[in-house]
């Protein structure tokens, strides 16, 4: 999508036709008063065919440089998506034991790290990215970092365990991306924070709500493959998110109509609850998506990978426009010259 920072000068254009008609009543008029019709047709069996065309090329490339420079003259603007500086990207990865199930095949874990191997090595190498495991709690399994063979490596080390604690995914990798803005993190990871010997943190700052998915920072990529159980409210997690306007894009993976898993002793059903994810979804403007097979979970990722790694960035573009139509004006006098021996 094109406008313009001074769309006034737009109104210049209108005078573009007139001296299109202009240069035709100039045309149409000298040929009435120029030779007579023996020695004009001489003229044209020297000159060819050649000076028919040769003759109004290098005008009409002038009239199309100056429109092209009345367009550069309205500051011309252009939403394009640019790579983003200093991005970081967290994976809050769902390993709770329905995990096992095997209507993704091979499994949904096995898919679930294959798809994430295949997204992380597909990042320009200066995102940096972070991997937040959850089920019963959330733990950081690996602190954003630049390295990708830390990253695979974390992938990798997945345990899975009993509860799906999705809002607790959040709130951890919130803290993991801010740090020093004081979040309670003692029902998102079960542990019990106790003041330390040495001197104390100062208190954040009060915290000042922003837009929703108005942080360009940072994005979190959130894959569970059913309902919460334990842990943090989803949708009170979406909106710490929300207010620090990250933006969170969850990944619903498994058949809608879910799977019954053993685990641990346990015989399980689990469903995938895509209302709650397109909720989390929707409250902080990122995107659901749903992969009911190792091969949907791919194209999802790789989809991610240019929603996250990239912005939809507003540029001005008026220093092209007046390149091009100064390269179209050169043109048109070098082609004069080169054809007739002058400037015309």
């Amino acid at each position: 999508m094109i406008g313009f920072l001074w769309p006034t000068v737009l109104w210049a254009l209108f005078a573009w036709p007139l001296l299109v008609g202009a240069y035709l009543w100039l045309l149409r008029r000298r040929r009435r008063a120029t030779l007579p019709v023996a020695r004009l047709a001489l003229v044209r069996q020297a000159a060819g065919a050649r000076a028919g065309w040769r003759r109004h090329l290098p005008p009409a490339l002038l009239f199309i440089a100056l429109g092209v420079l009345l367009l550069a003259g309205a500051r011309p603007v252009a939403k394009i998506r640019l790579p983003l500086q200093q991005q970081t990207i967290l994976l809050a990865m769902d390993v709770s034991g329905s995990m096992r199930a095997t209507d993704v095949k091979p499994n949904r874990i096995t898919a679930a790290q294959e798809a994430a191997r295949t997204f992380v090595k597909a990042l320009p190498r200066d995102v940096r990215v972070g991997v937040v495991s959850f089920a019963g709690s959330a733990s950081v399994v690996q602190a954003p970092t630049t390295s990708r063979d830390d990253v695979l490596a974390a992938i990798d080390r997945f345990q899975l365990q009993r509860g799906t604690a999705i809002g607790s995914g959040i709130v951890l990798s919130l803290a993991t991306l801010f740090p020093e803005a004081g979040i309670d993190l003692q029902q998102a990871t079960g542990q019990r924070t106790s003041p330390g010997p040495g001197p104390q943190k100062p208190a954040p700052p009060p915290f000042q709500p922003v837009e929703p998915g108005s942080y360009p920072s940072a994005a979190v990529i959130l894959l569970t493959d059913g309902q919460r159980t334990t842990g943090v409210e989803p949708a009170e997690a979406a909106k710490m998110a929300a207010e620090r306007g990250v933006k969170v894009y969850t990944v619903g993976v498994g058949t809608k109509t879910g799977d019954t898993v053993g685990f641990e002793g346990w015989s399980m059903r689990t469903r995938l609850d895509e209302d709650t994810l397109k909720a989390i979804a929707t409250t902080t403007r990122g995107t659901y998506f749903h992969a009911g097979t190792a091969e949907d979970l791919q194209q999802v990722y790789a989809g991610l990978s240019s929603r996250v790694a990239l912005e939809l960035k507003e540029t001005e573009v008026t220093a092209l426009l007046a390149l091009a139509g100064g390269f179209l004006a050169l043109l048109a006098g070098a082609l004069s010259v080169w054809w007739f021996g002058r400037i015309a």
